[in-house]
């Protein structure tokens, strides 16, 4: 079985975080400004380009350290921290308080994003244990452009990938059959997305958790 490839966040300088889950979607934004003159007693002025906007990126992240009982948090605290001031880039100056968060490239097989900076963040906790350590989490993030930069590669995100792949966030109560009926109208599926996603215990579905969905020869 061919491992599935992981995203991750790469920050200024090398460092990666790993993202638990793949994305379930990713959103691109461009801009472009035009501007034309209107001209009393005619029509429609011809537009000029006068340049391009930053490009945005959002990507929503999800978390979950259910399986081990450890603290969500050691792994959201990680992409949090993609905002905070880094005295140690290049270009710092404290004394001229000339300082900036890193800037981040997002990396998907061989999907990669453009430099960007982190303009906003929503991490929501949406599970607990017992003893009130969080669990499972979401993070929403909105990337925007920090350069010019050749991003996506000017292709479909799953050019080079024979049999893209979709992804299913599990409800509770679901099943490896049902899911397999539900995408294939074939519960004998299951076994394709048990082998996909690593699962030895069909029985053992995690609500919330992402399954990749293999597309399939009809």
């Amino acid at each position: 079985m061919t491992g599935i490839e992981k995203a991750f966040l790469e920050i200024e300088g090398g460092t990666r975080v790993p993202c638990l889950f793949n994305p379930a979607q990713l959103q691109l934004t461009r801009s472009n400004s035009w501007a034309g003159a209107p001209v009393p007693g005619r029509g429609v002025p011809r537009l000029r380009y006068t340049g391009a906007s930053s490009g945005v990126l959002h990507v929503d992240l999800f978390f979950d350290t259910t399986n081990d009982g450890s603290s969500v948090a050691a792994h959201t605290g990680k992409v949090v921290a993609l905002m905070d001031v880094d005295p140690s880039l290049p270009g710092t100056d404290e004394s001229s308080h000339n300082a900036r968060p890193p800037y981040v490239t997002f990396h998907w097989g061989d999907l990669h994003s453009f430099k960007a900076v982190v303009t906003d963040l929503d991490l929501t906790f949406t599970y607990f244990s017992g003893s009130g350590t969080p669990l499972r989490a979401t993070v929403s993030l909105t990337l925007r452009q920090y350069e010019e930069s050749q991003a996506f590669g000017r292709q479909n995100p799953t050019s080079g990938t024979p049999k893209p792949h979709r992804v299913h966030r599990v409800q509770s109560g679901e099943t490896l059959d049902r899911i397999a009926a539900t995408y294939y109208g074939d519960s004998t599926r299951w076994r394709t997305l048990a082998a996909a996603n690593g699962i030895t215990d069909p029985l053992a579905l995690r609500p919330g958790s992402l399954l990749t969905v293999p597309r399939i020869d009809s």
